[in-house]
């Protein structure tokens, strides 16, 4: 039962990818983007990661979607719409140029696939395994063991947004 409930969750998560990919409508890109996200965020639960998979929900979707989806539905749609004739690179141009670099990546991964050592895939693939909870073990972790790193990355990132709102802020001059 778990393999079709697994074999289902990537059958969204990899529609929901391609309707972002081919989507000529940014709204409906960034809404298949939040399926994308919320399809790993159950496949990270499936594969016993609960730590990642809220991460996952509270990072991408709670914020960086909902910023992006504000700021599409906030911004003006039409554009900028100029003249690209004059342009080195012309659409023909970058389709070509996008399937040589995506035919190269794909036969990499090829070669490393029909390289690999797959040992006892078949019977390890959808075994079960104990559920046990990981975000208890990452927390005493990150505040024991690993307190002066995470108080540093804290800092580091309080430094950059301070830093982002400096630079953002309009001077008296430039109004």
């Amino acid at each position: 039962m778990i393999q079709y409930i697994f074999i289902a969750f990537v059958i969204l998560t990899v529609i929901s990818a391609g309707v972002v990919l081919w989507s000529k409508n940014v709204l409906y890109a960034a809404f298949s983007l939040l399926m994308t996200f919320l399809g790993m965020a159950a496949l990270y639960v499936l594969a016993g990661a609960d730590f990642l998979a809220i991460t996952q929900i509270l990072v991408y979707v709670g914020g960086i979607l909902v910023l992006l989806i504000f700021g599409v539905m906030l911004t003006n749609q039409t554009g900028n719409k100029q003249n690209v004739k004059n342009d080195i690179f012309t659409e023909s141009t970058n389709r070509v140029l996008g399937f040589l670099i995506a035919g190269g990546v794909f036969g990499l991964l090829f070669y490393t696939f029909a390289r690999a050592n797959f040992v006892n895939v078949q019977n390890a693939l959808f075994e079960t395994v104990e559920p046990t909870a990981t975000t208890q073990t990452i927390g005493i972790q990150l505040m024991t063991n690993f307190v002066l790193p995470f108080e540093a990355s804290g800092i580091l990132l309080m430094a950059t947004l301070i830093g982002a709102a400096y630079l953002s802020k309009k001077s008296i001059k430039d109004v």
